[in-house]
């Protein structure tokens, strides 16, 4: 018997749930209900639903910062909740941004670059960026007002995997084959429209909160912009694309970049919520 086809993108509510779960077992460790199944072609559309793992990734994490800073200083909370989204994701992006680290800091050539970070091992410039990447985020979170640091985290994740997901919608994937290639499929103007919507939901409910105010939202997501424009740049020169761990990459450095965006905007501001 001739298997149902697959429903197109614009035909029901369960597809788009199919590829919402697609992409939530693709980003992070938590399991899909059985119903979903699974189909490779789904991750050709998937992409637009990363924004949202991002929201969920972020929620996770604001839980458990609320929750141990009810008994922990500041820095330990988010320390530890800083190791509940590498565990919830499974460092996947992290692992990602250290390939970078020693793809671009080793390798010459473009072939060079894209077999080192094929490459499982893990390098001094892998160690070193990775090391500083961590110790910038947790620092900066840390530093930040104390009720600034939950609305943070809930617009750092979104925010940070719509800009990774823009690599997708105008940057050509550059390997043959790689674990992120079905994935890696060119998104069209409405996949992208719906990953921004997505990121920018949390925004609106941060300042309609009175969590944040505009004044600390623009400077962050401007550098949070500029980084990942800055990574970009640098993968299109470097290799004429990117690759998985680019998008890693530049989740984890806009992310910190949202970070030190909004600590600028509250040491120059002492009139924002504290």
């Amino acid at each position: 018997m001739a298997a149902a086809p697959t429903p197109t993108p614009a035909t029901g509510l369960r597809y788009q749930l199919q590829l919402f779960f697609t992409a939530l077992q693709f980003f992070t460790r938590l399991p899909a209900p059985r119903w979903v199944g699974f189909d490779a072609a789904w991750l050709q559309h998937a992409a637009r639903y990363f924004p949202a793992i991002g929201i969920l990734v972020s929620l996770a994490c604001a839980a458990v910062y609320w929750l141990t800073a009810l008994w922990l200083p500041q820095v330990v909370a988010v320390l530890l909740s800083t190791a509940a989204g590498i565990y919830l994701t499974g460092a996947f992006h992290e692992d990602g941004f250290a390939d970078v680290c020693d793809g671009f800091g080793g390798g010459m050539q473009a072939s060079r670059v894209l077999e080192i970070m094929r490459d499982s091992r893990v390098g001094a410039y892998g160690v070193i960026g990775i090391v500083l990447l961590l110790a910038t985020k947790i620092v900066g979170l840390a530093s930040l007002p104390v009720l600034q640091v939950m609305p943070a985290l809930l617009i750092a994740h979104p925010l940070s995997r719509c800009f990774a997901a823009a690599l997708i919608w105008r940057m050509p994937y550059v390997r043959e084959e790689g674990k992120v290639k079905p994935l890696a499929q060119n998104m069209s103007n409405g996949e992208f429209a719906v990953a921004a919507i997505t990121a920018a939901l949390p925004l609106v409910v941060c300042v309609a909160a009175g969590w944040l105010v505009l004044q600390a939202l623009l400077p962050a997501m401007l550098l949070g912009a500029a980084a990942a424009w800055f990574l970009a740049r640098k993968f299109q020169r470097r290799i004429g694309g990117y690759t998985g761990d680019c998008l890693g990459a530049v989740q984890q450095f806009s992310e910190v970049a949202i970070y030190l965006g909004l600590l600028a905007a509250a040491s120059m501001s002492p009139a924002l919520p504290t």
